[in-house]
């Protein structure tokens, strides 16, 4: 029996699915070559198994992208259920800071997979863009940053993240880089209860 495209996975099949998609993050990170083989091994999962999930190495690729950036996308919400707005939103900037790490070590493997001729379209950024606006929206209204800002304006703000070298002291640079954002946005905040 063939399982329906939009029907849940079972639990078992959930789980060979995001081992996968974390032994390929880390396999194609190091090498954007690596065999696809050497990943479902890793992953301790069939060849089967791997192709029903992957059918060639463009899916998995724009998969781990599409997964990385959803997952930093849903830590929004999930940091201002316990936090404060603008405490949640500089935690959330350090979830971006790792995923453009992810994302810088996997340039190559997405490169390679979005530019056949014919080859799919690297996803658009429309899932971070509406979690960052989400944020913004919860320090605007807490009045701990200036209003008026965008979830585009924000993307531009932290764009050096994407020029940090991932093999580098990248955590300490991006720390500073944040905090100077952080300190950027609130210039010009009205303050709590305003």
């Amino acid at each position: 029996m063939q399982q329906k495209k939009d029907a849940p996975l079972r639990s078992d099949a959930q789980r060979n699915r995001e081992r996968i998609l974390e032994v390929a993050v880390a396999e194609l990170t190091r090498c954007p070559d690596a065999p696809l083989s050497v990943i479902a091994k890793k992953a301790g999962v069939g060849q089967g198994t791997f192709y029903r999930n992957f059918p060639n190495r463009e899916a998995l690729v724009l998969e781990i992208y599409r997964h990385e950036m959803q997952q930093v996308a849903d830590a929004a919400a999930e940091l201002l259920c316990t936090h404060e707005p603008d405490r949640a939103l500089r935690a959330w900037m350090d979830h971006l800071a790792r995923f453009a790490m992810t994302k810088a070590g996997l340039a190559d493997a997405i490169r390679q997979a979005t530019s056949a001729p014919g080859g799919p379209a690297k996803p658009g950024h429309t899932p971070v863009t509406s979690a960052a606006e989400l944020l913004l929206r919860a320090n605007e209204e807490a009045g701990t940053i200036r209003p008026g800002l965008t979830g585009d304006d924000f993307l531009l703000a932290i764009a050096g993240l994407w020029q940090l070298d991932p093999h580098g002291d990248w955590q300490g640079r991006a720390d500073r880089l944040l905090d100077l954002v952080m300190d950027g946005l609130r210039a010009g905040a009205p303050g709590p209860g305003r």
